[in-house]
């Protein structure tokens, strides 16, 4: 009858049991805590290493190639490169390019949209919930007026309740952003101009759930990235159907600009082997990207919001690597509001732009790459639409790489002021961990 008396023993056993018990819950919780950091802080460097390298192996296919529009013979195609005016004619006549509308492009548009020149961070679905303060407070603090939030991942995930049923039946919705409505509220109380950040071909949410528009191998299987990851077939137009909409959607909520990432082929090796089916056999890459483009822009930009794409910089000085990704500087910028290019030194392979290793010379590497925006756009009568051109600016340490700067105030500073040298006035910084060098930045007026 053990439950007639105190067990003095036991108690004691059970207390030890506890303590015990406690020590083994806390020491866990340390090391789950550990991970939790270091883990966090791993994605971060995957993630940009994966854009890194992504954009470097694009560029060690066709380095060579694209070191053909060095300073001393500045004259390549329309894919991207430039002309003097007196080649111009004759050079789009060469390479065939005779596709851009005859008439006057969105002719009865009535443009009343008020422009201002951005200058913005990224905020990731990740870190939204626990770094929106903060992101406010820096922009609040500094010369920052814009950011740039993620709706559409790379995983196709939604970050709010979009009221799009499509969305809703292939399970891409998400409850990430809690309250959009509030959210935007909330931003708008402190004049923060709004972007959109919209992946699109990058998608495997909607490539697994309606598979007649994923890209497939030539064996019949879905094409999937060296992640794993699916992807969208351009050619197909319900592809550009579904991105419309979701824009839309992004309009609908308060956006102020809708920003197209991932617009692009995929550059991994097992491309080689992908069918695009017959859509593709008489459109090239650039063609179905550029077709892409201009149905969102002829949507969205009467509904009052901005459309803006990012892209390789790469794409400014290398025919090749334009064709690859099917990214023409030149013809996308002559549907775009904005054009951003991501002009991240450590992007870039050695020896780009004469540099030894691009990363240890960011001012030098990003001030390059714009004159090479410059000369490419120059070609764009200015009678009809030229797109404003917006950097992608790196506030990153890549420490992947064998040279590699430790990015701080100056290095991030500098290439501000290459961008302010090259002729532009707007700026995006990109951080995956939304760690943002506030000592780069001018403080508010």
């Amino acid at each position: 009858m053990r439950d007639m008396y105190i067990d003095y023993d036991g108690s004691r056993n059970r207390k030890r049991r506890r303590r015990k018990a406690t020590v083994v819950i806390a020491f866990l919780a340390l090391i789950i805590g550990v991970g939790g950091f270091f883990g966090t802080r791993y994605y971060i460097k995957v993630m940009d290493e994966q854009n890194a390298g992504a954009a470097r192996e694009m560029e060690q296919v066709s380095v060579a190639q694209a070191m053909e529009a060095d300073a001393a013979n500045p004259q390549t195609g329309v894919y991207g490169f430039w002309y003097s005016p007196k080649e111009t004619e004759a050079a789009v006549v060469k390479e065939g390019y005779t596709d851009l509308d005859e008439d006057v492009w969105m002719a009865d548009f009535v443009d009343t949209r008020e422009r201002i020149d951005a200058k913005g961070i990224y905020i990731s679905s990740a870190y939204i919930s626990k770094k929106l303060n903060d992101a406010i407070k820096l922009v609040d603090n500094t010369e920052l007026n814009a950011m740039v939030i993620d709706i559409k991942s790379d995983a196709g995930y939604i970050t709010f309740r979009m009221d799009y049923d499509v969305a809703k039946e292939i399970g891409a919705v998400s409850d990430t952003i809690g309250n959009i409505s509030a959210t935007i509220k909330k931003l708008k109380e402190h004049g923060i101009y709004l972007i959109a950040r919209v992946v699109t071909l990058k998608d495997p949410i909607l490539a697994e759930k309606k598979p007649e528009l994923a890209l497939y191998n030539n064996d019949g299987t879905i094409f999937r990235d060296k992640s794993g990851l699916a992807w969208v077939n351009p050619y197909e137009e319900g592809v550009w159907d579904y991105l419309i909409e979701v824009c839309k959607q992004c309009v609908a909520v308060g956006f102020d600009e809708v920003n197209l990432d991932y617009i692009r082929f995929s550059t991994d090796k097992g491309m080689a082997n992908v069918n695009f089916g017959p859509k593709a056999e008489n459109v090239t890459r650039i063609e179905a990207i550029t077709n892409g483009i201009k149905r969102i822009c002829e949507e969205i930009k009467p509904l009052g919001a901005f459309v803006s794409c990012d892209v390789y910089g790469a794409i400014m000085t290398s025919s090749v690597d334009a064709k690859i990704v099917g990214q023409s500087y030149f013809q996308m910028a002559q549907y775009l509001d904005y054009i951003c290019p991501m002009v991240y030194p450590s992007h870039y392979g050695d020896g780009y732009y004469n540099l030894d290793y691009p990363d240890c010379h960011p001012y030098e590497l990003v001030y390059q790459a714009l004159m090479a925006s410059q000369k490419v756009l120059y070609m764009i009568d200015n009678t009809g639409n030229k797109a404003d051109v917006r950097p992608w600016l790196q506030d990153f340490t890549a420490s992947w790489l064998r040279h590699y700067l430790k990015y701080g105030k100056e290095e991030v500073r500098g290439q501000i002021q290459a961008t302010y040298d090259a002729g532009y006035t707007q700026w995006l910084l990109w951080n995956a961990g939304i760690n943002y060098t506030e000592d780069a930045l001018e403080r508010a007026q």
